[in-house]
């Protein structure tokens, strides 16, 4: 999916250069809104030079072109770190405090410390050097673009292994996410060890018909916790 932009993904990345920083990270996650599976967080530095051909926002690429996204990082990185949280830690701490720590985590874990971290949304505060916060960061920032596919290929890895694990919720497809038809099987089979238990209706899931008269055919639920306060960090 081609995306129009105003400046080249790798702008930030040339702006920063000129300014004398070098090692710059890009950091993201995956799975932040699903019901099932771990959240997945991802920091990377790319090398100057790395040719942006390919690398976009993991949502707008196809499993082909993500897998090989992923290769070409990886390949080229001069660090890069994958870290995941469990849905019971989840569960226990809030999405959004979980989120920002694995978010941390994945940067302390890097193997070449960064001068200056590029992240999506949010911003994450006393890391020991600057951050920039870049409203949809990974379609517009190549570094936190590649975070996003690290991440999100990760993650579908995962999820195709507990899919044998678990086939009746069809996690080869939906990743976890609240489609229709996982919460079909979310009614007629209740939660599976890896849901995230704390998520609106999750423990309690709602019929087909009374999905439907809510949210229609293909609607989806909210995907937010229901009994635990997101806090920050």
């Amino acid at each position: 999916m081609a995306v129009r932009r105003l400046k080249p993904i790798d702008h930030y990345e040339r702006q920063l250069r000129e300014r004398g920083f070098r090692l710059l990270a890009g950091v993201d996650e995956a799975g932040r809104g699903a019901l099932a599976g771990p959240l997945v967080a991802a920091a990377v530095i790319l090398p100057e030079g790395f040719d942006p051909q390919g690398i976009e926002d993991s949502k707008l690429l196809t499993r082909k072109q993500r897998e090989e996204a992923y290769r070409r990082v990886v390949d080229a990185a001069v660090a890069f770190a994958v870290c995941r949280a469990t849905p019971g830690r989840i569960d226990r701490h809030g999405l959004h405090r979980t989120n920002v720590g694995l978010l941390r985590k994945a940067l302390r874990t890097l193997q070449v410390p960064p001068e200056f971290v590029l992240c999506d949304g949010f911003p994450l505060k006393r890391l020991g050097y600057p951050c920039l916060s870049v409203r949809k960061g990974d379609v517009v920032t190549m570094s936190v673009a590649a975070a996003s596919v690290l991440a999100k290929v990760t993650r579908d890895r995962i999820m195709d292994r507990y899919h044998r694990r678990f086939p009746h919720y069809g996690f080869d497809t939906n990743r976890g996410y609240g489609t229709s038809g996982h919460w079909d099987a979310l009614w007629r089979f209740g939660p599976s060890p890896i849901h995230r238990r704390s998520f609106n209706h999750v423990l309690d899931p709602l019929s087909p018909q009374e999905y439907e008269a809510l949210y229609g055919p293909r609607g989806r639920r909210p995907r937010r916790a229901a009994s635990v306060t997101e806090e920050g960090s």
